[in-house]
């Protein structure tokens, strides 16, 4: 089975994450935003941190070495386990997944920082950190793949023979 076709996905997250970054760009200004419901907002909000804004206080340098080497080498572990994998369901999680770090990682080259304006709160309380739909396509497919890989083994026909062998 043909594994290249499944990479599309990845092109297709990668491709509506900058679309959607590009219009927050023009049409909203930076720290500004629209109220869509009582809970959820589009904002323009540059991130030059990580996950949910840790590490933003890095300097420069040191985020250049973590937001752009690390990713790096997520990427080449992406490749790895998806030259690895033998099932449709994990070519298409890690194919997100992919798109998301590729999403993400084309803002910190182009803008050193990620643009976030997903905003989700409650009336007039707490709010989830603002993420965009790399971030979600990210943490969704890595959850998923996780617990497709840790809770779901491999059907027999599909593992690697035993080495060792049982009396």
């Amino acid at each position: 089975m043909r594994k290249a076709p499944y990479l599309l996905i990845g092109l297709i997250v990668l491709v509506i994450d900058q679309i959607t970054k590009a219009m927050v760009l023009r049409f909203i200004p930076l720290g500004g935003g629209r109220e869509i419901t009582p809970w959820f907002s589009i904002i323009h909000w540059q991130n030059p941190g990580g996950l949910f804004g840790m590490m933003n206080q890095l300097p420069s340098v040191a985020r250049v070495g973590v937001f752009l080497l690390l990713p790096l080498l997520g990427i080449a572990l992406l490749g790895f386990l998806f030259a690895k994998s033998r099932r449709r369901i994990e070519w298409i999680l890690l194919s997100a997944v992919l798109g998301g770090a590729l999403g993400n990682m084309v803002d910190r080259f182009r803008f050193g920082s990620v643009v976030d304006f997903l905003d989700f709160h409650l009336p007039g309380g707490p709010a989830w950190p603002t993420f965009n739909v790399a971030d979600a396509f990210l943490s969704t497919g890595i959850l998923l793949y996780l617990a497709l890989v840790l809770l779901r083994p491999e059907p027999e026909g599909e593992r690697a023979p035993d080495s060792l062998h049982h009396r």
